[in-house]
């Protein structure tokens, strides 16, 4: 069984190394989640992106929204749900700090491009699930062990802020 600390960890981790998340709004009619690419920073606790202002997420958001981000790392071995607020920030330095060569593909302006806008995932807890249908698993239950215990081991709710958040 993990601690608190160990899932935080894991779910940080395989969002900086696989960062495609689902992004949605959860009490706005329309707020369907869409494929957003996440951008970690290790000191502050939140979640960045860049997207155009004419996504629907955009249009839809007003001030501190509440949202989610469903992710599920590429080998399938950790998935969650994380819940939080979303803002429409204006935070230069940000940009720039985040700013890269594949976000510079999408905007022909740079970071001057009316068109650019980041958003700001702000998370307070994940539901968090290791891969519990391994063919070791499997092997268990053949065997008679119980596989509840064996996934409720895999499962938790972990708060996130900005102060439980380390690399």
């Amino acid at each position: 069984m993990h601690t608190t600390e160990e899932w935080q960890h894991k779910l940080w981790k395989g969002l900086a190394s696989d960062r495609t998340v689902m992004l949605g709004l959860t009490e706005i009619e329309n707020g369907y989640p869409r494929p957003m690419t996440a951008q970690v920073q290790s000191e502050d606790g939140r979640i960045w992106f860049f997207t155009a202002r004419e996504n629907a997420l955009v249009q839809l958001l007003t001030q501190n929204d509440r949202a989610f981000a469903t992710f599920a790392s590429k080998g399938h071995d950790l998935f969650a749900t994380i819940h939080g607020t979303l803002h429409l920030s204006n935070d230069r330095a940000m940009i720039d700090r985040l700013w890269n060569r594949f976000v510079a593909a999408w905007f022909e302006q740079g970071k001057e491009d009316p068109k650019l806008a980041l958003l700001r995932f702000d998370p307070e807890h994940a539901e968090i699930w290791e891969d519990a249908s391994s063919v070791v698993a499997g092997a268990k239950m053949l065997l008679g062990f119980d596989p509840k215990k064996e996934y409720r081991d895999r499962v938790a709710d972990v708060p996130l802020t900005p102060t439980g958040r380390h690399h």
